[in-house]
């Protein structure tokens, strides 16, 4: 009900945002836009990584939205926790391909399905691997190997490895020296740190969810600035929750004293 007396569409900020509802501005996303478009023209393997709830899987999901289809075809997985083998068994299903329990098999079906995308059908394949942080040392020792043997000589594929800071700690070790090696492209997508981003964050998001007018005061700006430390799941959650508030209380306008009352109530529900 607060959305219809803020005269709003839809949630600010909301989970599943891409398009127009999507903020493109920040520093971070400037520079994986330039990496993610080199890479889908020119296959390889890139990296992103970013603190939970800063926005990585939304800004992929962005990204992959705005590519021309069907030159493109984009495959994501985020079960990632698996083994090597069901892995690839995922990707192959993706491909259209029946899914073998022989590595070598499963691997040269793989390979034939990618040419044939590429060369037959003209499209480049991009396979996003969300939740990388969970994959196994084992899995990414052998994915090296996987990308040797389906790239050959020439790159058939662009791989996104999308997870958590860990997985950049973990890239660096010395038994992933050949994995990181090929990484193209590495991001690393950081919380909104200066206040007029941060601003011009909010009032984009306010403003593609039907806003019409002011709905904060510069103090609460301030004050869910700080409160957030720019992380963006968190500025969705305080200003929703604020927003509701206001409409209970009969109010029209979100102010610090509020905004406050909100963070006071969230924090002892933690």
């Amino acid at each position: 009900m607060y959305r219809k007396r803020f005269g709003l569409t839809h949630h600010p900020l909301p989970k599943d945002t891409q398009g127009r509802t999507f903020f493109e501005k920040t520093p971070g996303f400037i520079r994986l836009k330039r990496h993610f478009n080199h890479l889908a023209q020119e296959p390889g393997l890139g990296v992103l990584v970013a603190d939970p709830g800063v926005g990585k899987t939304a800004a992929m999901r962005h990204l992959c939205a705005q590519l021309p289809r069907p030159d493109h075809q984009v495959l994501y997985l985020c079960d990632t926790s698996v083994s090597p083998l069901d892995l690839y068994r995922s990707l192959a299903l993706e491909l259209g391909v029946k899914p073998t329990h022989r590595r070598a098999q499963l691997w040269t079906d793989i390979k034939k399905a990618l040419i044939h995308m590429t060369d037959e059908r003209g499209s480049k394949v991009l396979v996003i691997l969300d939740e990388a942080q969970h994959l196994s040392d084992r899995f990414l020792s052998d994915l090296s190997g996987f990308l040797n043997f389906a790239f050959d000589s020439r790159d058939l594929l662009t791989l996104w490895l999308v997870g958590l800071p860990q997985l950049e700690r973990r890239l660096r070790m010395q038994e992933h020296a050949a994995l990181s090696t090929r990484v193209v492209a590495q991001v690393r997508l950081d919380p909104v740190a200066d206040r007029e981003t941060f601003a011009a964050l909010l009032d984009h998001g306010l403003k593609a969810a039907g806003a019409q007018s002011k709905l904060l005061s510069d103090p609460a700006l301030e004050l869910l600035f700080r409160a957030s430390r720019g992380v963006t799941r968190i500025v969705a959650r305080l200003l929703r929750s604020a927003l509701q508030h206001a409409h209970e209380r009969d109010m029209n306008f979100v102010d610090e004293h509020l905004l406050e009352a909100v963070i006071d109530e969230l924090a002892h529900h933690k």
